[in-house]
This record gives C-alpha cells, structure tokens and sequence, in this order.
C-alpha cells in the first residue's frame, strides 16, 4: 500500500495533465509522444519521447530535452525500473534551469520522482534530501503540501514520527478545504499516530478520508482507504478486514494496478476460506509472475530502446566526425594544391623578375662596357693620336724612328684596349709627366710644370697615377684644341694628406661643359679617386681648374 500513496503523488505532477511550456520550436515527436501517453501506450511514448528530446537538443532547447526526460524517468518508474528511473532524472537535471521559473515545475516532479525511487528502493536519506530540494520549487500552497507529505512519509519510515506529525498537522491546518489532498494527509496522519502509538484508534479519520474519497469518487484514494482499514482490521475484526479487502482488490482492477492486486490478494488469502483461499493464492501467483516477466521485459524493452539510440545517435556521431574529417581532409588538400599552385606562380613571377633584372644589368653591363671602351678609345687613342699629332706639328724636323715609335704604342694601346697600361708602371711618373707635356709644346703654347718632382709622387699608388696622368692629359688635349692659349701652367701642391693640382691658362675659358669636350669624362676620372674640382674662369680672365685629391684612397 505504500506504493498506491506514492504513485498516486507521481501522478499528480507528471500525468494527470499535459505540461504546457512556451515552445519556440515546433516539435511534433514530442506531441505524438504524448497522445500514446495519454493512451497509456508507454512504450510507444517513450520512443518518441526520446526522439524528440534529439530535436530539442539539435536545436539548443534545454528546457525541451528536460521535459522528454523528466516524462521518459515518470513512465520508467511506472513499469518499476527504479535505476532507470533515477538515471534518467539526474540526467534532466543537467538541462533544467534552477534560475528561470519556466523550469520549477519540471524540477518540481523531477526531484519527486528522484524521492519516489529512492524511497522504494529504502534509501531514504536520499529521498528526503530529493524530496526537500523539489520543494523549493513548489510554487503554490498545493504543491508545497504535497512535497511536504512525501517528506513526512520518509520521516514515518525512519521512525521519526514526531517530525512527520508536526509536518502532516501543519499541512491539515493550512487545508480548510476537504478535498482529495486533505484525505490524503489525514489518512498519512493516522497512521503515523498508530504506528507511534498501538493503543490509538486511526478508525475515525479512516472513515472520514474514506467519505471524502467517496464522495470525490477518487478510486486511488479509495484503494488507499481499503488498504489501510483492511492492515487494521486484520487483527482486529476478520469480518471487517476481508471486505475491505475484497473492496480493495475490486478497485484495485478499476485502476489497473497490478501492485495493489497483488497486494489485495496477499491479504485475501490470510483472510478467506481455505477453498478461496487457494483460488486466490493461483491468482497471486499468476498476476505476480505476469507482472515480473512484464517489468523485465519493460525494463528490457527501454533499456534497448536507450541502448539503440544512444548507439544511433554515437554513429551518426562519427559518421559526421568521419565526414568531418573527410571535408578537413578534402580542405587541406585543396588548401595545399592551391598553396603549391601559388608558390609556383610566385615562383615563376620572381623568376621573370630575375631573369628580366638580368637581362636589365646584362644591358647595363654592356652600356658600361662600351661606355668603357668608348670612354678608353677617348683617353689613350684619341688623346694619344692628338698627341703624336701635334708633337709632329710642333717639330721643325721629324724623327721618322721616334713617329714610328709612337705611332706603334698606340698600335699596342689598341690591341688590347682593357689594359690601363698608358704608361709604364716602372717608369718614373715624373719624366713620364714631363714627357706627355713635351709632346704638347709649341712655338705658340708654353707649358710649365710646376712642382712635379718625387716627393710629391712618393706615397701616390699606381692607379691614382693611371687617373692623374689620364685627367692632365685631357687637360692638356682640350686646351691645345679648343683654349687657343699662349701660357699654360700646372702647379702641383702636397698638403698633409692631400695633393692639391692647379690648372690655369689665359685661352677664352669653358663656355659650356659637355661631354664632347671632355671636362665630363674628367669629372668622373676625379670622383673615382674620391677627388673634387672647382673651375674659375673669371679672375684675370684666366682660366683655373683646381683639382685636390686624397694620396690613399
């Protein structure tokens, strides 16, 4: 009879109606699952429960996976599987919201269907710690009540009666109205007061609960009242203990609960003629066993039924991981022939570009070249020529051998025109100056050196000479073709580091520099030895070419 009360509060909470929660998603598994729970179809309506808790979890509705599971847990309970029951309620814990009201009432009969199996299961510590935590989100005097029955029942069951009157007398104080929940807590009353004390008569509030049931026609209230009179006549007054429960296993047929027909045929069988009594006793076996291959078979039946959707579920899982993988797989391969396709685009850009730049200097190179050689043919040919030319103008009488000479120097000069061999290295800079100012000289031209002895030479390196040489020379040449000078003079000069070179002359001056003049090419001779020249063509109207170089480059 312990488990008529109990189931009766279950059913209060989880299946006497439909819970109504705002849906934001339309979820049609979930209504199906209900019309065969109101069909008491519970397999089917725990097959759908469970697909549409899937629904609800594909589209990140908590409140929605709560509800299919705190339904999934109450139809467990129904068909005695206890764990399930308790596994499936704590996992609906983890999706409903303590903080948002919405949720209290799916809390509410969670943590009651957690105290129910905890209480059949005799771990009552457990129930009570359930049974006060769901309380907490009763949100109406009733359901507050109804937590607190459930919570006095465990203490009844620990013995601790003091504690469970003092909740059933307040709960009856704050009912006025009699009703089904007040019968019910009268009849809880009673009974705690006679198993606290044998010698108390619980008949009178039996009876009035009884009234109340009957007058509400509350046929589970009712199979409680037979129980409970029966358990307390049965020592009392057998008369009076077999017709109530005869009534009790009647009524227990009207709401099919095989428990408490087992429980009425149990007490039937104490009770009636030895004839009967056997006839009850086939019935209790027949019934009991039905009912245990029933809820084995339930059990079973839910079991695989989580078992194949969580199996589901795993492959679809890794199915969509394997797929997953694939995609990432396809990605990186994708990712990596486009990598490579820009690398050999890169490639081949940085290739034209290198070869274009090579290109590019090889033309540079060659211009340099030329301009080189050009450059070359201007200092040692044409000014060499120039030269001869004029020492040949200036000479009363020509030394065919000494024409021939020369003449045969530039014949060498011109073979091999890389070589900057414009005068010999072993040969004293000096005379080789003094030589190239002879070849110069005119009745009309007079040339001076001034300054132009060893010492200043001393620390000079060869190709500083090669530059100098080449730099007087075209001096030199200009003037004699284009200053129509009468006095020309060069003064060396050695200051610390440097040596310092002046040019003047007292032809017309530079009108214009220009590259075919030669003073261009000279400029560049000059920066190459880290030189710099100034010109001054207006003091004394004469021209002056100051030139300063550094001995050591």
């Amino acid at each position: 009879m312990k488990k008529i009360v109990f189931f009766i509060l279950l059913s209060f909470y989880c299946c006497s109606e439909k819970p109504i929660s705002n849906k934001q998603i339309p979820n049609s598994f979930y209504d199906k699952a209900w019309i065969f729970y109101d069909k008491k179809e519970d397999l089917e309506a725990f097959v759908y429960f469970e697909k549409a808790k899937y629904i609800f979890l594909k589209n990140k509705d908590s409140l929605g996976v709560g509800k299919c599971l705190t339904n999934m847990a109450t139809i467990l309970y129904n068909k005695g599987d206890n764990f399930g029951s308790i596994e499936v309620s704590l996992e609906a814990l983890k999706f409903l919201n303590k903080h948002n009201k919405e949720n209290f009432y799916f809390l509410l009969s969670n943590y009651n269907n957690l105290g129910l199996t905890n209480y059949n299961l005799k771990n009552y510590q457990n129930s009570l710690k359930y049974y006060e935590k769901g309380a907490q989100f009763a949100e109406d005097e009733l359901s507050k009540n109804i937590s607190l029955n459930n919570k006095a029942n465990v203490f009844r069951e620990l013995r601790q009666y003091d504690n469970a009157l003092h909740i059933f007398n307040n709960i009856l104080k704050s009912n006025n109205k009699k009703d089904v929940n007040y019968s019910r807590t009268l009849t809880n009353f009673a009974k705690t007061k006679y198993l606290q004390n044998p010698n108390y008569k619980p008949i009178p509030e039996y009876q009035e609960a009884l009234k109340i049931r009957l007058k509400e026609k509350d046929n589970w209230g009712l199979n409680s009242s037979y129980a409970h009179l029966a358990d307390y006549y049965i020592t009392k007054n057998q008369d009076s203990a077999l017709s109530y429960a005869r009534k009790m296993y009647e009524i227990s047929k009207v709401i099919k609960s095989p428990d408490d027909q087992i429980e009425a045929l149990q007490k039937l069988i104490t009770l009636e003629s030895s004839e009967n009594s056997k006839q009850h006793f086939k019935d209790y076996q027949k019934l009991n066993d039905s009912l245990l291959t029933a809820r084995n078979k339930a059990k079973n039946q839910f079991a695989l039924i989580r078992y194949e959707t969580e199996k589901n579920k795993a492959d679809f899982l890794k199915a969509k991981a394997d797929s997953a993988q694939k995609e990432n797989h396809i990605i990186v391969q994708y990712f990596g022939i486009t990598l490579l396709l820009m690398l050999l685009i890169v490639g081949y850009l940085v290739y034209k570009k290198r070869q274009k730049r090579l290109q590019q200097e090889k033309i540079i190179e060659v211009k340099n070249t030329e301009l080189k050689i050009s450059k070359k043919i201007h200092d040692k040919v044409a000014n060499k020529i120039y030269q001869i030319l004029s020492f040949v103008e200036n000479s009363k009488t020509v030394d065919r051998n000494a024409l021939i000479f020369s003449l045969d120097n530039v014949y060498e000069i011109t073979r091999d025109i890389s070589y900057d061999k414009d005068f010999n290295e072993n040969q004293n800079f000096v005379s080789q100056l003094s030589n190239m100012r002879s070849s110069y000289l005119s009745d009309s031209t007079k040339i001076f050196f001034v300054g132009n002895d060893e010492k200043i030479w001393t620390d000079v390196n060869f190709q500083i000479k090669t530059e100098v040489y080449l730099i007087i020379q075209e001096l030199l040449t200009n003037m004699k073709k284009h200053s129509q000078a009468s006095v020309v003079s060069i003064k060396f000069e050695k200051n610390e580091n440097y040596i310092h070179m002046t040019y003047t002359d007292n032809g017309i001056g530079i009108k214009k520099l220009s590259p075919k003049n030669g003073i261009q090419n000279m400029e560049n001779r000059i920066q190459t030895i880290h030189g710099n020249i100034t010109f001054d063509t207006e003091t004394n109207h004469l021209l002056k070419i100051k030139i300063s170089f550094p001995i050591k480059n």
